[in-house]
Protein backbone atom coordinates (compact mmCIF):
# COMPACT_ATOMS: atom_id res chain seq x y z
CA UNK A 1 0.00 0.00 0.00
CA UNK A 2 0.88 3.20 -1.00
CA UNK A 3 0.95 6.09 1.68
CA UNK A 4 -0.18 9.12 0.29
CA UNK A 5 -1.04 11.35 3.36
CA UNK A 6 -0.54 10.77 7.18
CA UNK A 7 -4.65 10.13 7.07
CA UNK A 8 -3.44 6.13 5.29
CA UNK A 9 -1.28 5.35 7.97
CA UNK A 10 -3.39 2.57 10.01
CA UNK A 11 -0.82 3.86 13.67
CA UNK A 12 -2.77 7.19 12.73
CA UNK A 13 -5.76 6.28 12.84
CA UNK A 14 -5.81 4.22 15.79
CA UNK A 15 -4.18 6.83 17.70
CA UNK A 16 -6.83 9.33 16.74
CA UNK A 17 -9.55 6.97 17.62
CA UNK A 18 -7.58 6.82 21.33
CA UNK A 19 -7.50 10.17 21.50
CA UNK A 20 -11.33 10.07 21.59
CA UNK A 21 -11.40 7.49 24.17
CA UNK A 22 -9.10 9.37 26.50
CA UNK A 23 -11.35 13.14 25.77
CA UNK A 24 -14.63 10.98 26.60
CA UNK A 25 -13.20 9.34 29.44
CA UNK A 26 -11.86 12.41 30.97
CA UNK A 27 -14.06 15.19 29.54
CA UNK A 28 -15.54 15.45 33.23
CA UNK A 29 -12.88 15.49 35.45
CA UNK A 30 -12.53 18.89 37.40
CA UNK A 31 -8.99 18.60 37.76
CA UNK A 32 -8.40 20.65 35.08
CA UNK A 33 -4.60 20.37 34.43
CA UNK A 34 -4.67 16.46 34.97
CA UNK A 35 -7.13 16.43 32.55
CA UNK A 36 -5.46 18.94 30.01
CA UNK A 37 -2.21 17.46 30.30
CA UNK A 38 -3.58 13.74 29.48
CA UNK A 39 -5.47 14.98 26.73
CA UNK A 40 -2.49 16.69 24.77
CA UNK A 41 -0.43 13.51 25.52
CA UNK A 42 -2.62 11.72 23.57
CA UNK A 43 -3.41 14.36 20.67
CA UNK A 44 0.42 14.29 20.74
CA UNK A 45 0.51 10.62 19.64
CA UNK A 46 -1.36 11.27 16.48
CA UNK A 47 0.02 15.21 15.98
CA UNK A 48 3.82 13.34 15.93
CA UNK A 49 2.85 10.48 13.35
CA UNK A 50 1.52 13.79 10.45
CA UNK A 51 4.15 15.98 11.56
CA UNK A 52 6.68 13.52 10.81
CA UNK A 53 5.13 12.56 7.72
CA UNK A 54 4.87 15.80 6.48
CA UNK A 55 8.78 16.35 6.95
CA UNK A 56 8.90 14.21 4.39
CA UNK A 57 12.13 12.22 5.02
CA UNK A 58 11.93 8.46 6.92
CA UNK A 59 15.11 10.31 9.23
CA UNK A 60 12.36 12.95 10.46
CA UNK A 61 9.44 10.71 10.35
CA UNK A 62 11.41 8.29 12.66
CA UNK A 63 12.31 10.67 14.94
CA UNK A 64 8.55 12.14 15.23
CA UNK A 65 7.58 8.09 15.30
CA UNK A 66 9.66 7.97 18.92
CA UNK A 67 8.32 11.25 20.30
CA UNK A 68 4.68 9.89 19.77
CA UNK A 69 6.04 6.67 21.27
CA UNK A 70 6.99 8.68 24.15
CA UNK A 71 3.25 10.41 24.39
CA UNK A 72 2.24 7.01 24.52
CA UNK A 73 4.26 6.03 27.39
CA UNK A 74 3.02 9.97 29.53
CA UNK A 75 -0.53 8.52 28.66
CA UNK A 76 0.08 4.96 30.46
CA UNK A 77 1.58 6.91 33.19
CA UNK A 78 -0.81 9.31 33.79
CA UNK A 79 -3.75 6.30 33.68
CA UNK A 80 -1.90 5.08 36.33
CA UNK A 81 -2.25 7.79 38.18
CA UNK A 82 -5.82 8.38 37.47
CA UNK A 83 -7.00 5.14 38.90
CA UNK A 84 -4.80 6.05 42.29
CA UNK A 85 -6.93 9.54 42.23
CA UNK A 86 -10.48 8.06 41.35
CA UNK A 87 -10.58 9.42 37.73
CA UNK A 88 -11.15 6.13 36.12
CA UNK A 89 -11.66 2.57 37.66
CA UNK A 90 -8.85 0.15 37.16
CA UNK A 91 -10.90 -1.64 34.36
CA UNK A 92 -10.99 2.12 32.40
CA UNK A 93 -6.99 2.33 32.90
CA UNK A 94 -6.78 -1.77 31.54
CA UNK A 95 -8.40 -1.02 28.30
CA UNK A 96 -6.97 2.28 27.41
CA UNK A 97 -3.87 0.88 28.71
CA UNK A 98 -3.92 -1.81 26.04
CA UNK A 99 -4.99 0.73 23.49
CA UNK A 100 -1.73 2.51 23.91
CA UNK A 101 0.07 -0.24 24.47
CA UNK A 102 -1.14 -2.05 20.93
CA UNK A 103 -0.08 1.84 19.23
CA UNK A 104 3.22 2.04 20.75
CA UNK A 105 3.53 -1.68 19.29
CA UNK A 106 2.58 -0.26 15.74
CA UNK A 107 4.81 2.67 15.80
CA UNK A 108 7.77 0.17 16.79
CA UNK A 109 6.93 -1.70 13.84
CA UNK A 110 6.85 0.86 11.66
CA UNK A 111 10.21 2.68 13.24
CA UNK A 112 11.34 -0.66 11.95
CA UNK A 113 10.52 -0.67 8.26
CA UNK A 114 11.89 2.75 7.99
Amino acid sequence: MIIKSFEDIMVWSKAKEFVVLVYKHFSNIKDYSFRDQIQRASVSIMNNIAEGFERQTNKELRNFLFIAKGSCGEVRSMLSLAVDLNYISLKEKEILSERSIEISKMLSGFIKTL
